[in-house]
């Protein structure tokens, strides 16, 4: 029976082209504004580390200005000091720990054509691969002693070695990079999660790094970085020196504890750590730190904030709209086959199975307007991409999920503007239009 249903619902459609359009269309710009904006917060709010979501941990070190403390004693520095990240490096409860900010510059290679461009780089500790997964295609990390020491080794993302050497295995090869030479040891797959929750000072949606460089590289290189630096006291800076030892925050943290037993010993580290701090004149508000999952750590960066949701919310409301003009055209399309369904009824047909096959006519128009629908979603999220230059690309795109979804929501909405439509019409008493005919 159904496919009888969707033949007379063709049928239908084609004998009244222009109301047919119109209802198609208040369905598809309704699902076409609604989708857009669900699918930004969809994208946007994805835990690309969710697989570790259970192990992984972004660390605060509550390091402030003291006269803060009674105002907002929750809020602490996203990022922690050099001079805390170094102590904090030498810790060996973590399974795996990082330390990292974003710098760049300008990358060159000897006797090549290639001009020099400006590349992302990641200065961070050893464990960066391991701890964020992060698979290897050739070689492997630097040493160890490269986290505290001057040792001028590189890892190259997947694109950037096939820029500088077309993709192969480049592992002992030289780059140079802000003027220093830089020896490869390894080529990485490109990893651009998106948000980007191991950073999300510097762009939560910007891309990654394209290579990867030592931690132990700052004092010889005189490393400033390229992400957010933030202070609560003035100070005399008069060397690069000073500025390491400075209270400004400007490095992120992360460490990896895989069990709750290893949890606690590192609460305990970090409570020592602070306690010592302290007797020497540091950590003046009340002993505090924070060690937040990925999926925490997304929700207290406010990456998906309440405009956002608000934005949900509207588009939905137009959606609403949309469906009521949707009723009153499926109304008056079907009134006009009162008495088309007053025979019907007089032969036999049943209330439910007229009812039944409105509601299927319905459903095919919210087929049509859910395809165009996505028609509308894709272009308005190339508009996006268009308008933010770039920095929406990783999020303004749509996956087959929220497809099938806008299908879904339109199939959905279109059955739901023709529940009173379709059972008005089977209501219909057949004797009125049988005296008509």
């Amino acid at each position: 029976m159904i496919g009888y249903y969707i033949s007379l619902a063709l049928r239908s459609l084609r004998r009244t082209p222009i109301l047919s359009a119109l209802m198609v269309a208040a369905i598809a710009v309704g699902v076409g504004a609604a989708m857009t904006t669900l699918t930004l917060n969809y994208m946007m709010s994805r835990n690309a580390l969710a697989d570790k979501d259970d192990v992984l941990y972004a660390v605060q070190l509550d390091n402030w200005d003291p006269h803060e403390a009674a105002d907002n004693p929750s809020e602490m520095p996203w990022e922690i000091t050099y001079k805390d990240a170094i102590s904090l490096l030498r810790s060996d409860i973590p399974t795996y720990q990082v330390a990292m900010h974003r710098w760049g510059g300008p990358i060159t290679l000897e006797d090549s054509t290639l001009r020099p461009y400006t590349a992302q780089a990641r200065v961070t500790s050893r464990d960066f691969f391991a701890l964020f997964d992060v698979s290897f295609v050739y070689g492997g990390t630097w040493a160890g002693e490269a986290d505290n020491n001057a040792v001028f080794q590189v890892v190259l993302n997947k694109s950037t070695n096939e820029k500088l050497f077309n993709g192969e295995n480049s592992v002992g090869r030289t780059i140079n990079f802000n003027g220093a030479p830089f020896t490869v040891v390894g080529v990485v797959e490109d990893w651009h999660p998106s948000p980007k929750v191991h950073d999300l000072n510097n762009g939560d949606f910007m891309k990654s790094a394209d290579i990867y460089i030592p931690f132990g590289l700052h004092r010889v290189l005189e490393i400033q970085t390229w992400g957010n630096t933030n202070g609560w006291k003035p100070e005399k800076i008069e060397s690069y020196e000073d500025g390491l030892g400075a209270e400004y925050v400007w490095v992120q943290y992360w460490v990896q504890l895989d069990s709750a037993e290893q949890r606690q010993r590192y609460e305990d580290f970090l409570t020592g750590f602070i306690q010592e701090q302290k007797s020497q004149g540091r950590f003046p508000r009340p002993l505090k730190f924070g060690l937040s999952k990925p999926s925490e750590w997304l929700v207290l960066n406010e990456v998906v904030d309440g405009d956002d949701r608000m934005l949900n919310w509207l588009s939905l409301a137009f959606l609403l709209v949309c469906l009521v003009n949707a009723v009153a055209l499926l109304l008056a399309k079907f009134l006009r086959k009162a008495p088309e369904t007053g025979v019907r009824r007089a032969l036999g047909a049943s209330r439910s199975a007229v009812f039944s096959q409105h509601l299927v006519e319905s459903g095919c128009i919210g087929l049509a307007g859910g395809l165009i629908g996505i028609l509308l979603t894709l272009a308005g999220l190339a508009l996006i991409r268009q308008l933010s230059m770039g920095y929406m690309d990783s999020v303004a795109s749509m996956d087959w999920l929220m497809m099938l979804s806008a299908i879904g929501l339109a199939i959905l909405s279109s059955l739901l503007a023709g529940l009173y439509p379709a059972w008005r019409i089977s209501r219909t008493n057949p004797s009125i239009y049988l005296k008509t005919q």
